[in-house]
């Protein structure tokens, strides 16, 4: 009959487990910390204080806007362009817009609007398929509107 010889778990084996739990960790990570940073565009505001110091006027605007009581709904047709349903606009308006991917890939796109009428507009531009987060800006003489939506 053979006996089997079982070699004994010394010191050099406690080390090359730890070692190798220790690599892992590390590994994983590296991994992680690559993928966060990668999917990073930068800072929202570079200074929150002076951001801070601005946030009531970005409400008074907000509220202005909102009191002229303009609507766009936008959507994103299968050739690429942007298609605006608007409400309560004057004839005087003017539509542009910033189309940005709000995940993965830093991309954007400036959009301008042609009035097409009946409160329809359509961008001159195109922007991919996907998801797309998009800040319209409508302007007539004095009067400014600001609005954001998601477009898909």
């Amino acid at each position: 009959m053979m006996t089997s010889k079982s070699k004994a778990f010394t010191g050099k084996h406690m080390a090359a487990v730890f070692l190798g739990g220790f690599a892992i960790v590390i590994a994983v990570n590296l991994y992680m910390a690559s993928h966060a940073v990668g999917g990073f565009h930068g800072t929202v505001v570079d200074n929150s204080y002076v951001a801070s110091q601005k946030y009531n006027g970005w409400l008074a605007k907000a509220e202005a806007s909102k009191a002229l009581g303009w609507q766009a709904v936008p959507e994103r047709r299968a050739d690429g362009r942007v298609v605006l349903e608007t409400l309560g606009l004057p004839a005087s308006a003017t539509i542009t817009a910033e189309a940005e991917r709000p995940l993965g890939t830093r991309d954007t796109a400036a959009l301008t609007f042609a009035d097409q009428g009946g409160g329809r507009w359509i961008s001159a531009e195109t922007i991919g398929e996907g998801r797309w987060q998009l800040r319209m800006a409508i302007r007539a003489g004095d009067a400014a509107w600001a609005g954001e939506s998601e477009v898909r």
